[in-house]
């Protein structure tokens, strides 16, 4: 999973991404609240841990403004100081899903991580059956359904498709497509990837007069759209 790390202290920051690369996911650290709401408008996360005393943006307005570019189901930690009550009560008011006190010890940073991880994506952590409209998706053995019939889909396929439907309306960069989809590929011709998107959206029939539409991003990437009330 792709994670996103804020503290002005970047020995800190750099520390947390080391344990949680470590751990299988991809993390990327930030030393100003002004450098990562840049990227959040660019490309996606799927977890913030954001340090509560960060220094050049209030925290709780960085965590809002930061929700407002994530998707609804991203979680959000903060990490607090030792004794700093005042800090947890106003992270849990502000939304965040859990938080950690410093100083950090590794093994409860991975636990409570994947904890958050586990419960935001279900379905990247054992059997689930996910519905969105007329398609459901059933992540063992990678089945998908459409109005009850199955649909012939690969693997890259399908887990392109949840893809989209899991960030539906909002942009996704090519970039993070690729992470996503093609994880240990470390170089892709652009032809391919497009060649998916347009697979996927023929089999799934992702078209207006079926309520959804999945579009390019100029220079940037592809989303899907939903389309009507």
């Amino acid at each position: 999973m792709r994670i996103s790390v804020l503290d002005n202290d970047t020995t800190q920051a750099e520390l947390i991404c080391q344990v949680l690369n470590g751990a299988g996911h991809s993390c990327q650290a930030f030393d100003s609240g002004k450098d990562l709401l840049g990227q959040l408008r660019k490309d996606s996360t799927d977890l913030l841990i954001v340090d509560w005393q960060v220094t050049d943006v209030p925290a709780a307005e960085l965590l809002r403004r930061a929700k407002e570019k994530l998707a609804p189901n991203t979680p959000t930690m903060f990490l607090a100081g030792t004794s700093a009550e005042d800090d947890i009560v106003a992270g849990v008011t502000a939304g965040a899903d859990d938080y950690l006190v410093k100083p950090l010890r590794r093994g409860e940073l991975v636990a409570r991580t994947q904890a958050l991880l586990r419960r935001a994506y279900p379905s990247q952590n054992g059997a689930e059956q996910l519905q969105f409209g007329p398609y459901v998706f059933e992540t063992r053995p990678g089945r998908l359904m459409m109005d009850g019939e199955q649909i012939d889909v690969t693997h890259k396929e399908f887990n392109l498709a949840l893809l989209f439907f899991r960030n539906l309306g909002r942009p996704l960069s090519r970039a993070y497509i690729h992470e996503s989809i093609w994880v240990r590929e470390t170089a892709i011709p652009s032809r391919t990837m497009d060649t998916h998107v347009s697979r996927v959206r023929n089999k799934l029939r992702l078209r207006p007069e079926n309520g959804f539409r999945l579009v390019p991003v100029y220079s940037y990437g592809y989303r899907l759209e939903k389309l009507g009330a």
